[in-house]
């Protein structure tokens, strides 16, 4: 449910000779460093508030922030021709 559009709008940013490296690398290292500190980050979060859904602020505001640099910092690629 979220991989689909994700991966549709990265094909559209990068050019064909070097798509596959330039939409791989990003994603994946954003993945293991958010998610992968998500248990710890989450835990201490709880920890420090004593709330046990506080730990649910940091994925929700990892998620807003990258929909803000999404929605206004990435280009429109409609029009664009990808094989260049």
């Amino acid at each position: 449910m979220v991989y689909g559009p994700i991966a549709a709008m990265l094909v559209e940013l990068f050019p064909t000779r070097i798509r596959y490296t330039s939409m791989s690398l990003p994603y994946h290292i954003g993945n293991g460093w958010f998610g992968g500190f998500l248990p710890s980050i989450s835990f201490a979060l709880v920890a420090m508030q004593g709330d046990i859904y506080y730990g649910l602020w940091y994925p929700i505001i990892i998620a807003v922030g990258c929909f803000v640099i999404g929605a206004f910092l990435l280009p429109e690629t409609k029009d664009n021709d990808t094989n260049a």
